[in-house]
């Protein structure tokens, strides 16, 4: 002690060590013996909150508060202290006091959304963008005061500053402005909820959104990779939501065959009573029978012309047959829209395009449901007497110049040259 007194430089120097060693003890026992005592006492808890706010480490983070205090509050048992650096230190503790409140201040809100997260209503109003910008506003008023403490001056006159400085503020945080602002309209008018599949090609995504965030929205594509999109991009940009396809239980098929023009014709009276034993036609042909015979009978005055005389045609036929045959089909949802229907006629053909609505709508299934229906309508068609059009290919074009026959299964009707004769 004689020669700390002799020497006031190292009485200062082994003071402020002494302050900060009972700081650091003090940490270590909050943080080896406090904790682990408070997060027993959370572990047995019946609630779920304290268990979000031990998680997130918020008590974590709030116990260095207790060093910074002691260096605050010891300060003044040093008056050897020099007063500036003495003044220096407390206002470096107040400052440091502020940041660890920032931090524990955002550790609380993240808890607060993941026990929000876990109520059913969070599905469809999720809050997580909101949280982010508290947390960006508490880090910024930690930013204000202990500048303000450091610089000892108020923090009004600070803030009267930043009126000089929102111009750059703004071309800082132009994309969180933007984002937080498309956050509460996305939110606000139901656009997009956790759990949506959604399409936005612009920037190749197309899956699940797995997150929504302040500046982002994070899409789990088919292939398991992520696509972060800028929150903002939604309001500037279309996108499909295919949640109204969920919520009905119906997944559409749209999808067209193309039958060549020149197969379709009408049907004799053989093959009207041919058809008339299907047993998805038997009711179809019975009725239009009696409606065409009626009207031949009442209405046509020479029926020895064709075109006065009403009869069926092998399109109209596959029509109905195809009609009966999705809406008996156990895969097709039977409240919702089923029709068979011609579109224009292209060059490929007339296309004739199945327009219904599986009964489940998982991705698998509804391509195994609408690959049965055309793997049966597309073997049938042929015994209607029609050939569903396709391209030639080099198979057909090498027959065509060996001239070997080809069959048209669709009419029975050889086309091609015969071959001729091998010279002798």
């Amino acid at each position: 002690m004689d020669w700390l007194e002799l020497h006031p430089l190292a009485k200062d120097a082994a003071g402020l060590g002494a302050l900060l060693l009972v700081a650091w003890l003090a940490w270590v026992l909050v943080l080896r013996v406090g904790m682990r005592l408070l997060a027993a006492v959370v572990r047995r808890s019946p609630n779920s909150w304290d268990d979000a706010v031990l998680d997130r480490g918020v008590f974590h983070r709030a116990a260095a508060a207790f060093p910074l205090l002691i260096v605050h509050q010891g300060l003044p048992l040093l008056p050897e202290l020099p007063p500036r650096l003495s003044i220096l230190l407390s206002r470096l503790a107040v400052a440091a006091g502020f940041v660890v409140a920032a931090r524990a201040f955002s550790a609380a809100l993240m808890a607060a959304n993941d026990v929000y997260v876990r109520q059913p209503l969070a599905k469809d109003r999720p809050i997580k963008g909101i949280l982010q910008v508290g947390i960006l506003v508490g880090y910024m008023a930690a930013a204000i005061l202990a500048l303000a403490v450091l610089m000892d001056r108020s923090p009004a006159l600070l803030l009267s500053g930043l009126g000089a400085m929102s111009a750059i503020l703004l071309l800082i945080f132009r994309d969180s402005i933007l984002s937080f602002v498309a956050g509460i309209q996305i939110t606000t008018n139901n656009l997009i909820r956790v759990g949506d599949w959604i399409e936005m090609p612009q920037f190749h995504a197309d899956g699940d959104v797995i997150d929504i965030a302040l500046n982002t929205i994070q899409v789990q594509n088919w292939d398991k990779t992520i696509t972060t999109i800028p929150a903002h991009k939604f309001l500037e940009n279309s996108f499909k939501n295919w949640r109204g396809m969920q919520e009905w239980g119906g997944r559409r098929i749209k999808r067209s065959i193309f039958v060549d023009v020149s197969t379709i014709r009408f049907l004799t009276a053989e093959e009207v009573e041919h058809f008339g034993r299907f047993f998805l036609l038997r009711d179809y042909i019975a009725q239009k029978k009696a409606e065409l015979e009626d009207h031949n009978r009442t209405k046509v005055q020479d029926p020895s012309l064709v075109v006065n005389v009403r009869r069926l045609s092998n399109l109209g036929t596959l029509r109905a047959y195809v009609s009966n045959y999705l809406r008996q089909h156990p895969g097709i949802h039977p409240d919702m829209t089923c029709l068979v229907r011609q579109l224009q006629p292209t060059a490929e053909g007339l296309p004739l395009e199945i327009y219904a609505f599986t009964s489940d709508i998982r991705w698998a299934v509804y391509e195994g449901v609408q690959a049965d229906i055309f793997d049966h309508v597309l073997s049938v068609a042929q015994e209607f007497g029609l050939r569903v059009f396709q391209n030639p290919s080099g198979h057909d074009f090498a027959k065509a110049w060996r001239g070997d026959p080809v069959e048209n299964r669709a009419v029975g009707i050889p086309v091609g040259r015969e071959k001729e004769p091998r010279a002798e």
